[in-house]
């Protein structure tokens, strides 16, 4: 059996992030890549210039299309855009019910235009969080989901996860790349334990789709039906090491993107 995953997300021309670092991700780890693409951007290494969103009902057709046809073992979501398409969105993942939805709540870009309107958290919150397995927040998305100070320390980290564990989702990874210090600590909290996962914080200048890789990994790693816990570290190792050869890549004069095919590219 094939393994497929879907991404719903938005297209980054650029193809450091979205659409394309989800489906670079997908395949390089082996794993056959759907989209439902949810808006398009004009981007580059250096920022957004443009956004043009894609209509709700265009968003929910692509979906319904892969899903009557393909055996998908898991859903990543990325960038959403506006309200309606959040709503969208989890209504068509309501109607099919999939094992497993891994959910990256994409707030604003790395270079700092918004990618989700502000209207557009409460129905993220109500609609699409309890859907998920896995809710994949960095620590200013985790505090602007719960309209908290980003956390400074571990144990905040932690009960940031839990709050966002009340909101339905049945797992958290806070991530902690925007923490300090000689290793990046993430903690995947369920109602049962946590647990920490660390890598070395890598000095790359190429970082560009970060977190969009890391939940396509483990929408990959479920998809091919590893155990929940594996699935998550594999993904972290994964994007450690795509990080860590980036600087090989020469894309753009920004922050250009992971080397998602370290493994494989001569």
């Amino acid at each position: 059996m094939t393994a497929i995953a879907l991404t719903i997300a938005g297209s980054d021309s650029g193809g450091g992030a979205g659409i394309q670092a989800d489906l670079k991700t997908f395949a390089a780890l082996g794993v056959y890549g759907a989209c439902a693409i949810t808006a398009l951007t004009a981007q580059n290494t250096r920022g957004v210039a443009a956004i043009h969103d894609v209509p709700a009902a265009f968003v929910a057709a692509q979906i319904d299309a892969v899903f009557g046809d393909l055996a998908v073992g898991a859903v990543k979501i990325g960038m959403l855009g506006r309200a309606e398409v959040v709503a969208a969105v989890a209504a068509a993942l309501a109607r099919w019910q999939p094992r497993n939805v891994v959910l990256d709540p994409v707030l604003v870009a790395s270079s700092g235009e918004r990618l989700l309107a502000p209207d557009a958290i409460a129905v993220l919150k109500r609609d699409l969080i309890p859907l998920a397995r896995l809710v994949t927040p960095n620590i200013p998305e985790a505090a602007a989901l719960l309209g908290a100070a980003p956390a400074t320390d571990e144990a905040q980290m932690r009960r940031q996860a839990e709050r966002l564990l009340a909101l339905g989702a049945k797992a958290v990874l806070l991530k902690g790349g925007h923490g300090g210090g000689t290793e990046s600590v993430d903690l995947l909290v369920d109602d049962r334990s946590v647990t920490r996962l660390t890598a070395p914080r890598i000095a790359a200048r190429n970082t560009h789709g970060t977190g969009c890789t890391l939940s396509a990994a483990i929408a990959a790693g479920l998809a091919k039906d590893l155990e929940f816990a594996i699935a998550v570290r594999d993904a972290k190792d994964f994007v450690t090491a795509a990080i860590a050869a980036a600087d090989r890549l020469t894309v753009g004069r920004g922050h250009g993107p992971l080397h998602h095919f370290h493994a494989t590219w001569r």
